[in-house]
């Protein structure tokens, strides 16, 4: 399976939970947006990324800038000001997540199955980014 195959997949996944849930959800034409999905949350649009997740030593690590190769110069963007969350399937558990961009690293972000050995604002634990748990 290909990169594109892995993230349609994990965009349609996302995309089903979100209306299952009974939100409203829409899909930007095209492929020149930062965002994926624009989400309705009461009387708020959020604008969604999707990425797709692996388990990495402990954690739901995934990708929080976008990498664009130019003329053979390859350059990492931050989402910063484009989107509002990052919607997360870990593939080898097909786990939801929501993640505010705000929570997230600039290149990288990682989500702790297990307990943290230290008490640390930046440790993020999985759990507390669970669809059902982060989702109004």
């Amino acid at each position: 399976m290909n990169t594109k195959q892995i993230g349609d997949e994990t965009e349609a996944r996302i995309l089903a939970a979100l209306i299952a849930d009974g939100y409203s959800v829409s899909v930007p034409f095209g492929d020149n947006d930062k965002y994926d999905l624009v989400v309705e949350m009461g009387s708020e649009l959020l604008r969604a990324q999707c990425k797709t997740g692996w388990i990495e030593g402990g954690v739901v690590r995934f990708k929080t800038a976008s990498q664009t190769t130019a003329d053979g110069d390859t350059t990492m963007e931050s989402y910063d000001g484009s989107i509002d969350a990052f919607a997360v399937r870990c593939k080898e558990t097909d786990e939801l997540y929501w993640v505010p961009i705000e929570d997230a690293g600039k290149k990288s972000t990682y989500l702790r199955l297990t307990e943290p050995e230290i008490d640390h604002p930046s440790v993020n634990q999985a759990d507390t980014y669970r669809f059902e748990v982060r989702l109004p």
